[in-house]
């Protein structure tokens, strides 16, 4: 049975919600196939109410965030950015690109050139109007060999960027890209306010809502913008993001009626919390994956039979039974999920083999190996029982696991890219381009495994700039099998978004789920029922 006609009969049974339903049909790129009946949302046939103040907790939060999208950010800088900030493009609840700041955009002469008309009338926070001039000074930023920025793998294969005009902006790329409009839908990449070129003013911003207070690993505070260029957003009047890292703590306060939605709501949690009236757990397919990325550049992860020993060492289907519950899917050592349009279903899944493993510590010259594992259960819930379980599945290969929990606060400026093994997520990518060029690219800032494979690399390129489909689909299904099998990260699972709120909340019948907070836009796209 195909996957529509699956879902199409579970709905009919009553085994999954309608906006379960929509959910996953838009997660698998079924959206297409969806009848009309069933795309007519609640919140458009109802109408979303305006008012009220929305309060919402992350797990995600550090005193070393920063207001400036350049920088490294957690997941409430993330959310953060996405309410006050606009982009050119956008990712739509069902995964699809749209135009955002940007009115239109097409490519010039072929995907090597993109020109992106802007949206006229679109004035920032402080009142000043939005010109092609901010675009230029924004996204200049991150470009350059001095650039801290994430975006700089993506943003340094751009020639130039033009303006023919106030409102339009064209950009030249080193060589062709036909996904380059998605990844300016990127937050980092969001359009500051420039004065004389160059971009001062990181609190200000031209999206649905405008900021307040900011507390690094605390809490931001939000008002809605007034003159947001777009009227069929931003519901309520006020919103609050809170860092609340301990998992009791953030569920207390949802019970309690301290905040009205949470985040990173654990598979154990989210199963009790369905069970009361006041309360709707969201259980979100995504792209989100949990990762132990090994620096490749650092002794023993340098030894590939060391990491393969690794890869084999973890036994994926316990790790998704006791840390998630089954609310996802076991990894492949790469990070295109099924719900990407090229996930290679072709790869035969790796699966816990401990004398494979010991046969490649042979290989490298081993008869033993032990490593420390360094995590928090800041990233995601369950982080450190991952670590715990890990060491207990690789001491059937005579491998010794220690786990290392360190603290949450300054997780990714302390420990992530600076530990030789720690844990990490990702909550994926659109494209695969964009999640490879990101996380594995040679070039990257956040190659969080240092790895560098000549092949993979130059495929990565090469399938940039491939027009034909089959062409590039089958690049993507070589480069995943190349990350599986030379990479350096454990990929061990896929995880679904899990979030909890409160009943007088009002959620759209789709929710996206390229980034955790329905991709982040909750505060705009959600609303408050009384």
């Amino acid at each position: 049975m195909k996957p529509f006609d699956k879902l199409v009969r579970s709905l009919n049974k009553g085994e999954i919600s309608r906006r379960d339903f929509l959910q996953k049909a838009s997660a698998l790129g079924l959206a297409s196939a969806i009848p009309a009946s069933l795309m007519s949302s609640n919140a458009l046939a109802g109408g979303p109410k305006r008012g009220g103040h929305l309060r919402v907790a992350t797990v995600q939060g550090s005193s070393t965030d920063k207001l400036d999208p350049i920088f490294l950010s957690s997941g409430h800088t993330n959310f953060l950015w996405y309410s006050m900030h606009g982009q050119l493009t956008e990712i739509l609840p069902d995964g699809q690109l749209a135009p955002q700041i940007a009115e239109s955009f097409e490519p010039g002469a072929d995907p090597s050139e993109w020109i992106f008309k802007l949206r006229k009338g679109i004035e920032f926070h402080n009142g000043q109007a939005l010109t092609a001039e901010d675009v230029i000074a924004s996204l200049e930023r991150h470009r350059g060999e001095a650039s801290a920025s994430a975006m700089k793998s993506f943003m340094e294969e751009v020639e130039s960027i033009t303006k023919d005009g106030n409102h339009v902006v064209k950009m030249k790329l080193k060589s062709a890209s036909v996904d380059f409009p998605v990844i300016l839908s990127a937050s980092s990449l969001s359009i500051l306010p420039s004065s004389n070129g160059k971009i001062e003013q990181f609190d200000v911003g031209c999206g649905a809502y405008i900021l307040e207070s900011f507390e690094p690993g605390q809490h931001s505070k939000l008002k809605r913008n007034p003159n947001h260029f777009m009227s069929n957003r931003a519901f309520v009047d006020s919103a609050e993001i809170l860092t609340i890292a301990d998992a009791t703590a953030r569920l207390n306060a949802l019970v309690t009626g301290a905040v009205d939605v949470i985040g990173d709501v654990d598979s154990t949690s989210a199963d009790r919390l369905a069970r009361k009236s006041s309360i709707n757990v969201l259980d979100v397919v995504s792209t989100q994956h949990y990762t132990f990325p090994m620096r490749t550049d650092l002794g023993p992860f340098d030894n590939n039979h060391v990491r393969m020993a690794l890869k084999l060492s973890i036994d994926r289907d316990d790790v998704l039974d006791k840390v998630l519950s089954g609310h996802g899917l076991v990894g492949n050592d790469h990070p295109i999920s099924p719900a990407n349009r090229y996930y290679n279903h072709e790869l035969e899944q790796r699966v816990f083999d401990p004398e494979k493993a010991k046969w490649h510590l042979k290989q490298a010259g081993l008869s033993k190996l032990q490593v420390e594992l360094s995590a928090s259960d800041g990233l995601y819930a369950g982080a450190v029982d991952t670590t715990v379980l890990f060491s207990e599945h690789a001491k059937q290969s005579g491998i010794e696991i220690t786990p290392k929990r360190v603290p949450d606060d300054g997780y990714w400026s302390d420990v992530w890219l600076k530990h030789p093994w720690c844990a990490s997520y990702w909550s994926g990518r659109p494209t695969e381009d964009w999640m490879f060029t990101q996380g594995y690219s040679a070039s990257s800032n956040w190659n969080e495994t240092y790895w560098k494979n000549e092949k993979f690399n130059n495929l990565l390129v090469a399938a940039r700039a491939e027009i034909d489909d089959s062409k590039r689909r089958d690049m993507y299904f070589e480069m995943q099998a190349i990350c599986r099998d030379d990479g350096g990260s454990v990929i061990h699972a896929f995880a679904n978004h899990i979030s909890a709120n409160t009943n007088n909340v009002g959620v759209p019948d789709t929710v996206a789920g390229n980034w955790e907070f329905d991709g982040y836009k909750l505060i705009e796209r959600w609303w408050m029922t009384g």
